[in-house]
C-alpha cells in the first residue's frame, strides 16, 4: 500500500488485475487484425459472466436506489475519466427513456462537465474535489451516490463516497478489481473481476464494458421497480422527436390493443403523457381521472388499472 497526495491509502497499481499484462496478447502488436479481433471478442465474452457473479451486490444497490427514490432521493453517479463518462452517459439517458426530470439521475465527472470531452489531468487525484462537487448539487441523506472506478482506488471517488456517507447518503462502489480500496468506503460494494485488458491498463475496454452493464442494471431495474414500465414497455418515455413519437404510438397500441391511430389520438388527449394514455384506454377514463389513478398508485400503470376496478388479469 501507499498514500497518494490526498492522504488516501491505495494499492500499488501494478497489484491490480486490471493493470497487469494479458498473457494472451503479449504479441498484440504483430497480430493479424483477424487474430486481434478474435481474442478481443473472446475477452469481451468474459464480462457478462463476471457481472453475473456479483448480481446479489447489484440487487442490494438497486434496493437502495428504489428506497431513495421513494423518499424523493436522487441517483448520483460519481467517477473520473472513462468511469465518470459512463455515469454521465447513463444519467442523461434516463429522462428520454423513463420520463425523469434531469435532476433525478445525475452524473458527476472529475474535472467538471468539460472533462467528458477533454481529459482534465490530475482531477481524479483530488479526494476533496468530489465533496465540493457533491455539495454543489446539495447532496443530502435521501440520495444514493454510486462511485465508479475501474481500479477501485481513485482518490476523487473515494473522497466522494466518504463525503456522502458523512452526510448520511447511501453509497455504492463499482470497481473491476477484487478487494478494491474503495469497497470499504461504501455501503454496497460491487466488484466485477474483469482481469487484464488486451491492451495493458486500457480500462475503457473490458472494465468499461462491465461498468456500463452495471449502470444499465442499476438504472433500468430501479426505474422498473419505481413504476416506469408496464409489462416490458417504456410507458414513461418522452416523445420528443419523430422516432420517439412513433415509438410512443406503438407502445400504447401494444399495451392496450388499439391501433396506432387511436393510440396517437389518446396520447394527444393525454398532453403527450404515454403512461396516462395507457391508463385512459385500459381503465376507460379521461386524462384527469388517469392522472389521479396514477398518483394514487405511485405511478404504477398496473396498480392504477386495478384501482379503477379492473381485475389484475385485465391489467
Amino acid at each position: 500500500m501507499k498514500f497518494d497526495r490526498g492522504g488516501l491509502a491505495t494499492m500499488q497499481l501494478d497489484m491490480l488485475s486490471t493493470e497487469r499484462p494479458n498473457p494472451l496478447t503479449r504479441d498484440l502488436d504483430v497480430m493479424s487484425v483477424s487474430d486481434l479481433l478474435t481474442v478481443m471478442n473472446q475477452q469481451d465474452a468474459i464480462v457478462a459472466d463476471a457481472v453475473a457473479a456479483v448480481l446479489p451486490a447489484i440487487e442490494a444497490a438497486v434496493d437502495s436506489i428504489v428506497t431513495a427514490r421513494a423518499q424523493g432521493g436522487r441517483l448520483i453517479y460519481l467517477g473520473a475519466g472513462t468511469s465518470g463518462r459512463l455515469g454521465v452517459l447513463d444519467a442523461v439517458e434516463c429522462p428520454p427513456t423513463f420520463g425523469t426530470d434531469p435532476g433525478e439521475v445525475i452524473g458527476i465527472i472529475a474535472g467538471g462537465p468539460g472533462a467528458f470531452l477533454n481529459a482534465v489531468e490530475g482531477a481524479e487525484d483530488d479526494p476533496r474535489a468530489a465533496g465540493a462537487d457533491l455539495d454543489a448539487i446539495s447532496l443530502n441523506a435521501t440520495d444514493v451516490v454510486v462511485g465508479l472506478a475501474a481500479s477501485g482506488r481513485t482518490p476523487y471517488v473515494i473522497g466522494g463516497l466518504d463525503h456522502a456517507r458523512a452526510l448520511g447518503a447511501a453509497t455504492v462502489a463499482v470497481s473491476c478489481n477484487r478487494n478494491a480500496a474503495m469497497s470499504s468506503h461504501a455501503g454496497v460494494a460491487i466488484e466485477v473481476e474483469t482481469g487484464p485488458e488486451i491492451l495493458t491498463g486500457s480500462t475503457r475496454l473490458k472494465a468499461g464494458t462491465a461498468q456500463k452493464m452495471v449502470c444499465n442494471m442499476l438504472s433500468t431495474a430501479s426505474m422498473v421497480r419505481s413504476g416506469k414500465a408496464f409489462h416490458n414497455l417504456m410507458v414513461d418515455l418522452r416523445p420528443t422527436n419523430a422516432k420517439l413519437v412513433d415509438r410512443a404510438n406503438r407502445i400504447v397500441a401494444a399495451a392496450t390493443g388499439v391501433d396506432t391511430e387511436i393510440a396517437s389520438e389518446t396520447i394527444e388527449n393525454a398532453d403527450g403523457h404515454v403512461k396516462a394514455a395507457v391508463v385512459m384506454l385500459l381503465a376507460e377514463c379521461d386524462f384527469a381521472e388517469a392522472t389521479e389513478l396514477l398518483d394514487r398508485a405511485s405511478g404504477s400503470v398496473r396498480e392504477a388499472i386495478v384501482g379503477a376496478g379492473k381485475s389484475r388479469e385485465e391489467a
